[in-house]
């Protein structure tokens, strides 16, 4: 993933964002990068989603008034 910037971007931001501190993950990013924790792996898939769901084109139903 190092090789894809803007994937590795979004996952720590989804790291850092769900794992503000010790008390929700032992160690710091690129810590858990290194040694491939849980909490990385989770962070990777959700950007992984993201980025599928961000680059799906817009369904103009899910915008229009009820």
């Amino acid at each position: 993933m190092q090789h894809d910037v803007r994937l590795r971007a979004a996952a720590r931001a989804i790291y850092e964002a769900c794992y503000p501190g010790e008390e929700w993950a032992p160690v710091d990013f690129e810590e858990a990068e290194r040694c491939g924790t849980v909490h990385y792996r989770q962070a990777v898939g959700a950007a992984i989603e993201a980025r599928a769901a961000l680059n799906e084109p817009l369904q103009p139903e899910l915008f229009s008034a009820h």
